[in-house]
Formats: structure tokens, sequence, C-alpha cells
């Protein structure tokens, strides 16, 4: 699990140790740097920004292919996709410029920032917080498609493909935008795709598809949500990566990026 459910929104556990890791770095730069209340604010408002940018522009650089169709989704700051390395290296940069004048406080600041980065690397590799994934294999169910024939999800299990299995539904604005994504996906000679819609009847299903022109081998439907029960999932999209002998690997809550797809499938 790589989100968490805070009412109706969904908060991705990377986005939520980076709020923690921030504020602990807020409260004790204000309380042991002994700087005065505006310089020390400048500063760390400037940190936060100088880091978000450069650990953005770090993901986009490492990962240039698939922001080369799209290059303006770089700016999509709210999606996942950031290099926590580079952007302590710019939040570096920026403490030592700002804090150029008090050499003892840029110290202690450096020291503050390095701590907090690797805190939240850390976290972000061992996700205390949910870091096993809820099914092993695909499960062993049963699903009809949009045109009434019976699906049973380990039969999909064919020679090499890896298989993609992502819940969605119509009323779902990201689940909306990923599906030209995962079609494209679908595509491919080495992945079976599978989009399973979650508690919705048939008709707003069918018009979605036909009316966005999208063709999948495997669209399914799970009017009873099992496949979100099954999968511990506390919001839609819900994106599971199951190998070629259909063990899961990899799952993600919320949009798709094509970097992000891109990185499964090319692993």
């Amino acid at each position: 699990m790589n989100a968490i459910a805070l009412g109706p929104v969904l908060i991705s556990l990377p986005r939520l140790y980076a709020i923690g890791c921030a504020l602990a770095l807020l409260l004790a730069s204000r309380y042991l740097l002994g700087l005065p209340r505006h310089q020390h604010g400048r500063w760390f408002n400037g940190l936060v920004v100088v880091w978000l940018v450069g650990a953005r522009l770090g993901h986009v650089v490492m990962q240039f292919e698939s922001y080369a169709d799209a290059p303006l989704d770089a700016l999509k700051f709210w999606q996942p996709g950031y290099h926590g390395l580079w952007g302590m290296a710019a939040a570096l940069a920026w403490t030592a410029w700002t804090l150029r004048h008090r050499p003892l406080a840029m110290g202690g600041a450096l020291a503050l920032v390095v701590g907090s980065s690797t805190l939240w690397l850390v976290l972000v590799m061992l996700s205390p917080l949910g870091g096993q994934l809820p099914v092993g294999e695909l499960p062993d169910i049963t699903l009809e498609d949009i045109e009434g024939r019976e699906v049973h999800l380990p039969a999909l299990i064919q020679g090499d493909q890896r298989i993609i299995v992502n819940l969605w539904a119509t009323w779902c604005p990201p689940c909306l935008r990923e599906m030209p994504l995962l079609e494209q996906a679908a595509q491919r000679e080495d992945v079976t795709v599978v989009i399973v819609n979650q508690g919705e009847d048939l008709l707003p299903i069918v018009r979605y598809l036909d009316e966005q022109q999208l063709e999948f081998g495997y669209a399914l439907r799970d009017p009873r949500q099992q496949l979100m029960a099954l999968f511990e999932s506390p919001g839609l999209p819900t994106t599971l990566l199951f190998d070629a002998q259909g063990r899961a690997i990899e799952q993600h809550v919320g949009e798709l990026t094509p970097a992000q797809l891109d990185s499964w499938l090319n692993d």
C-alpha cells in the first residue's frame, strides 16, 4: 500500500512522510539554530520550494524519455515523481547561500537538512505505515467482462506476459485521466492489461469506453467490489502489477504517470 485515506482524500505515503519530516525540520531548526524569526522563515520557506523543484527536476532528468512526448507533465507537481537526493542537493545549496553570513547556523542547518532528507529516504524505503502488498498473487476469482463472458483471473497467466490489474470507476477523474495510458500499455506484447470497474452498472461503463474510443481486451465488471476489498484499496484508482507467474510485485493507489508505468514495465 502506498497511500492512506483521510476521509475522502487520498494521501500518498511518501508525501505523508515528507510532511512529517518537514515539520520535524521546522521545529528542530526553530529552536536549535538561533535564527531571527524573519530569517528563519525566509530560509525554511525557500528550502521547501527549492527541495520540491530540485527533486522534481531530478526525477524528470532521470526519466527523460517518459516526459519527452509530454514535457508539460513535468509541471504537474501534484503527481508522484521526486528524486530525494536531487532535492537534498538543492536544499543544501540554498542553505549554504542563504545562511552564508552566519557560519555556525549554516553548519547546523546543513546537518538538519541532511538528517531530515535521509530520514525521508529511509521512511520511503521501509514504508512503516504500509509496505506489504495486500495479496501475494492473482486472486482466484471469476468476473464478467462487458460482453457478459466469464473471465477467471488466474487463467490470464500466459507466457512471459506481466499483468496489470486496474480498479476504476467512471465517476473517478484520476481513473479517467490514466485510461489512455493504460490502453497504450495494453498494446504491448509483453503485458496484459485488465481494467476492472468497481460497483457500477454496465451502461455507464460501455458508454464511457465507446465515447472515448478505448479498447481493452479485458474490461471487466466487479459489481460487488470484491477486488477492492481483496486489494485493501483505500480509494480509486488502484493498480497492481503481477509478474508472468501471477505474483504481485507492485501496487499503486492514485493516478499512474507515464514515468511510473515505464519504470514498472521496463525494469
